[in-house]
């Protein structure tokens, strides 16, 4: 019975709670940050997250495709990337499981003339079927989810064959003294702009250390590979803060 109850845990920042509520926890979380969510990242990250997604984006080579989907994208600022950097015929679904964050995207998509699709959905079991999409996207998302292993086969189940998963993703800092100078700055000043600027810092203490518990790149390689997908390789960013994950349905 323990090990069973032990099974059915996980964690949710520094916590440890049972499996089935940490979805729900976490779409508090977001409930909380969506108004604040594209400028949190901005001040967080003193712009280089814009880098990253440039980046991100340039690798999806968006301009050779016909349909993704950005899961976990609810505020669009991927989605609209990708649209700026594709052919007119490119088709990009946004699936997040926060409607808040859907609403934000909704908004911003409505103001730029946007030609988005937005859906609500979970990313341990999308609706949409097999096979719908020749890309499938998500940036700072995966480590949200409960349960990371599904959400993996969900991507391989949606994807074309010849498609390909892309995952942007905060990493383990490797850069010796850089190190140490990410995780003051990460525990100290973070959790203070998330005060100052949405009103709680309690949020922004738990994406903090959802970073920390994410699994570091050889290991999320290993998960990405056990689902099926091949040719996965990570792209390590600015001394491994971030990286890029990619992979391909074969």
């Amino acid at each position: 019975m323990a090990e069973r109850d032990e099974v059915s845990r996980t964690h949710f920042g520094a916590s440890t709670v049972r499996l089935e509520e940490k979805q729900g926890l976490v779409d508090d979380v977001f409930r909380q940050v969506a108004r604040r969510y594209d400028l949190m990242n901005d001040l967080m990250s003193l712009g280089v997250h814009r880098a990253w997604k440039n980046d991100f984006v340039a690798m999806l080579a968006p301009r050779r495709l016909s349909s993704v989907i950005d899961v976990a994208g609810g505020t669009g600022d991927i989605a609209f990337r990708i649209l700026d950097a594709a052919s007119p015929r490119l088709s990009v679904t946004v699936c997040d499981i926060s409607a808040e964050m859907l609403a934000v995207g909704r908004e911003r998509a409505s103001r730029r003339g946007a030609a988005l699709t937005f859906a609500q959905g979970n990313a341990e079991a999308l609706p949409f079927a097999e096979g719908s999409f020749d890309a499938y996207v998500i940036a700072f998302g995966i480590r949200n989810v409960p349960r990371i292993d599904a959400a993996l086969a969900e991507a391989f189940r949606v994807l074309r064959l010849g498609g390909r998963f892309l995952c942007l993703e905060f990493s383990a800092v490797d850069m010796p003294g850089l190190d140490a100078l990410y995780q003051a700055y990460s525990s100290t000043v973070v959790p203070a702009l998330g005060r100052i600027v949405a009103g709680d810092e309690a949020p922004y203490r738990y994406l903090i250390e959802s970073i920390r518990r994410f699994p570091r790149p050889a290991l999320f390689s290993r998960m990405i590979e056990a689902v099926g997908f091949r040719r996965v390789t990570h792209r390590p960013l600015s001394g491994n803060i971030a990286a890029i994950h990619s992979a391909w349905k074969l």
